[in-house]
């Protein structure tokens, strides 16, 4: 088996994975992966996160090695450049701007749409063709070109339904959901607070809306797909050396003081967290306490 990214509970910690929404949006189906509550605010308990991401990261990797299709989907404004990035980082494809009812229900119409895109960039860069319109043709040409490259340009050239659908936000997603359930794609989802986990093959509890949370998400997808590929054309004798290096984001998190500790939840994660990983996470919740004391410490006057 290939190379897998890992991920620790520092790292998630640095990128604000464990920060929920406020308690009064929570989702009480959301209970078995919460950590507690801080400033009203849920807590999200990094050990879950942790091992059912690993879990995430093998599902992509295994659809991958099968020459499989990944659809990211995202249509968050301050994920929308990320979502990209890393989705032709690693050669698979994305919506990040408006889902379109019917994207994957109604692959017909999508797909004479995204002929259409073609047309339409055929006639901008064919001289002669566009020689015989006037400006303001070529400038309702050039338009209409643009709102279908921005709508379907990362699924232009999808052909079928994908093999597996990783959303970031279950909530605003909700109908790239109803049609991935309809069409028993299975998803691989960030799941908030505030989020239903419910009829989700790979849920991933964690931060939906912080950009370093997203990007570290997609890091990690990224790399999974990368060793998928690798680990597939290995197989038919190619020597991929190394295939594309993901630069590391920014860690820089807020420190949380005092954690109220909420109910003892009824449920057990996918994957059980080990005593060390949880050790790791407590750790790191009263280094972060720590260093917010000794900032409010006001300094001695000599």
């Amino acid at each position: 088996m290939a190379n897998l990214p890992s991920v620790t509970i520092s790292e998630l910690l640095e990128a604000g994975v464990h920060f929920g929404h406020k308690a009064s949006r929570w989702n009480p189906k959301m209970a078995p992966y919460l950590y507690g509550i801080k400033d009203n605010i849920h807590i999200i308990d990094l050990q879950q996160t942790a091992g059912l991401i690993k879990v995430a990261i093998n599902a992509i990797y295994d659809t991958v090695k099968k020459n499989g299709k990944v659809l990211f989907v995202s249509t968050k404004i301050q994920s929308t450049d990320i979502i990209a990035e890393y989705a032709e980082k690693c050669g698979q494809y994305y919506v990040n701007h408006r889902w379109l009812g019917g994207m994957l229900t109604n692959w017909g119409t999508v797909s004479r749409s995204i002929k259409t895109l073609d047309n339409l960039e055929k006639t901008l860069s064919n001289e002669e063709v566009t020689e015989n319109y006037t400006k303001k043709e070529i400038l309702d040409i050039t338009r209409k070109k643009d709102k279908l490259l921005k709508s379907l340009g990362g699924i232009r050239n999808l052909v079928g339904k994908p093999d597996l659908i990783v959303i970031m936000d279950t909530n605003k997603e909700h109908i790239a959901m109803q049609e991935a359930k309809k069409l028993n794609i299975p998803v691989v989802a960030i799941v908030d607070s505030n989020s239903d986990p419910d009829n989700i093959e790979y849920p991933v509890p964690g931060n939906d809306d912080a950009i370093r949370s997203i990007r570290l998400y997609c890091h990690l997808f990224c790399c999974a797909a990368l060793a998928g590929i690798e680990e597939s054309l290995s197989k038919s004798g190619v020597d991929l050396g190394a295939i594309a290096e993901i630069s590391d984001s920014d860690k820089n998190i807020k420190g949380i003081t005092k954690i109220k500790q909420t109910h003892k939840v009824s449920k057990v994660a996918v994957t059980e967290s080990s005593s060390s990983q949880k050790e790791e996470f407590e750790t790191g919740l009263e280094q972060n306490e720590a260093k917010e004391k000794t900032l409010k410490t006001p300094k001695a006057k000599n």
